[in-house]
This record gives structure tokens, C-alpha cells and sequence, in this order.
């Protein structure tokens, strides 16, 4: 188990995030998308506070140095305020389920970044792997158009932008977070990331003059509740287990294998949405879950 440890933590990422972009759909339906996004980075960082200091002894991620402090801070404000800003913004447009459907082209874009930026290389067999996970979820995505030979898809031109813009934002968050982290704690390196969230949101939210939203959010209790819980299992939880996976596994595995989530949340949408699964998503499920289990077996 401990020379898949970033297999594994990808996958502990990928079943978080299908519970936080649930949780935070519903929350941004309810208050709005930007609201969410800076009460949840509040909240992840008490989580995070509280974790690292029965853990570590510190509250603060003070021992990290300043290469550390530098890029994790840049890799916070790409993913964290310009990347989820975008998604955030697609889970209210097209819903939590096609937002990271959208989502899976983070694995060819952060192994192109991380071959360019870090020179990671994958095998030939890896490869394989990823390209049978990203055809698994695109039949999910795409269907056929009113012409055989066209392809489309079926939602807002816009969603579907602003959940590749969330995409771009988070493969190139991944890469810099590596690229910072080192054998640094993951917890603590996504406080600094979490610390770069929140000031990003603090200055954009001072010049859109939002505040108004934030202070009316604190005081709906079902949107709190859905935000406490996709704050627990996303800045906390899901974005330590990113920033694990990609300390112990190639950038290009780890994103990969968080791609499932557009296949772990149909459960939950049939179940609590009582959305309806057609026979070609449940064939690009388990197209997509088949080239994830090459990792474990290669």
C-alpha cells in the first residue's frame, strides 16, 4: 500500500470533492457562488488550524521556507480564487455533475504542464491508463448531435467555459503546489494555499464590494450547513489529499485518478437529486474506473 500511497490519496480526493461540489452546489443555488467560495476558505482554515496543531503543535504553517511560502501562495491564488471562482460559478450554471464532468480535462492538461514545468515523464502503459479514464468520462460528457458525425454538448456554452476555466486553474495549481511543496506537510502546505484563497477573495471582494452577500450567506442556516460539510471534505480534507497524492505520484496519475469524481457522484445525483442515468454513462463509468485500476496494478 505504501508505494501507491498517491494512488490512494488521489482517490481519498476524489471521493471528497464528489461531497463538497455537492454540498457546495446546493449552498451556491442558495446564497451565491461567490459567498461560498470565501465563507468556505474560512472554514477550511479553522479545520486546518485545529488539525495541524494536535498534529504538528503549530497553528500556522511558520516552519515552511520561502521558496515553500512562495509558490504555494501562487498555486492558492491560481486554484483557489481565479480556478474555483470559475467552478464555483459552474456549479450554479450547469449544475455540480457536468461542472466536473468538464473537470476531467485536468489530467491532460497537468501531465502537458508537469511535462513542460517539472519534466515528469509517464510510461507507455500510463499513458494507456489515462486515455482510457478521460474516453471513459467523455462518453459520459458528449452525445451525438442532430447529424451523426457531430458531437455536442447538451448545456451552456458558458458553464461549460467557466468549468474549463476551474479545470485549467486547478491542473496548474497541482503543478506549482509540487513544484512548492516538496516533503513539506500537505496539511500545512494547503494552509498556505487556503491563507492565499482567502486573501485573493479579501481584494476582490473589497473592489466588487460583496460583502453585503457574505454577511446575508452567514445568516442562512441550511447554506451554512451545506458549506461547513463541502468545507470539511474540500479546503480541508480533499485538497490535503490532492497535495499528498501529488507529493507520492506523478502530477499526471494523481489528476487522473481524481478524475472519477463525475463518475462517484451519479449515486448521489439519483439518489438526492433524483437525476435519471442513462445506459452510456454507466458504460463510461466503468470504461473510466477500469483505466484507474491500471495504477494499482501496473
Amino acid at each position: 500500500m505504501q508505494s501507491h500511497l498517491g494512488e490512494f490519496a488521489a482517490l481519498a480526493t476524489a471521493v471528497c470533492w464528489t461531497f463538497t461540489s455537492m454540498s457546495f452546489e446546493s449552498a451556491g443555488k442558495r446564497v451565491g457562488s461567490l459567498a461560498v467560495n470565501y465563507i468556505r476558505l474560512i472554514i477550511g482554515f479553522i479545520f486546518l488550524g485545529i488539525f495541524t496543531y494536535i498534529v504538528r503543535g503549530v497553528v500556522l504553517p511558520v516552519d515552511a521556507s520561502g521558496h515553500t511560502w512562495t509558490w504555494l501562495f501562487i498555486s492558492g491564488i491560481i486554484g483557489f480564487t481565479i480556478g474555483d471562482l470559475l467552478l464555483f460559478q459552474a456549479f450554479v450554471v450547469v449544475g455540480a455533475r457536468i461542472s466536473m464532468l468538464i473537470m476531467s480535462l485536468v489530467p491532460p492538461i497537468t501531465a502537458l504542464i508537469s511535462w513542460a514545468f517539472l519534466g515528469e515523464h509517464l510510461t507507455p502503459l500510463e499513458i494507456l491508463a489515462m486515455i482510457i479514464t478521460v474516453v471513459g468520462v467523455s462518453i459520459v460528457i458528449l452525445e451525438r448531435g442532430e447529424q451523426n458525425r457531430q458531437v455536442k454538448f447538451s448545456h451552456p456554452v458558458s458553464g461549460i467555459l467557466l468549468a474549463f476555466g476551474g479545470a485549467v486553474g486547478q491542473a496548474v495549481g497541482l503543478i506549482f503546489s509540487k513544484y512548492g511543496m516538496g516533503d513539506y506537510s500537505a496539511f500545512a502546505a494547503t494552509q498556505i494555499r487556503v491563507i492565499a484563497g482567502i486573501a485573493g477573495f479579501t481584494v476582490m471582494f473589497f473592489f466588487l464590494k460583496r460583502w453585503r452577500k457574505v454577511f446575508a450567506a452567514l445568516k442562512n442556516r441550511p447554506a451554512m450547513a451545506r458549506i461547513t460539510i463541502g468545507s470539511f471534505f474540500g479546503p480541508f480534507l480533499g485538497v490535503s489529499m490532492s497535495l499528498l497524492a501529488v507529493q507520492h505520484t506523478l502530477a499526471g496519475i494523481a489528476s487522473t485518478i481524481m478524475a472519477i469524481v463525475p463518475i462517484l457522484i451519479i449515486p448521489p445525483a439519483v439518489l438526492i437529486f433524483k437525476e435519471k442515468v442513462t445506459l452510456k454513462e454507466f458504460i463510461g463509468a466503468v470504461i473510466a474506473v477500469s483505466g484507474v485500476t491500471i495504477y494499482f496494478i501496473h
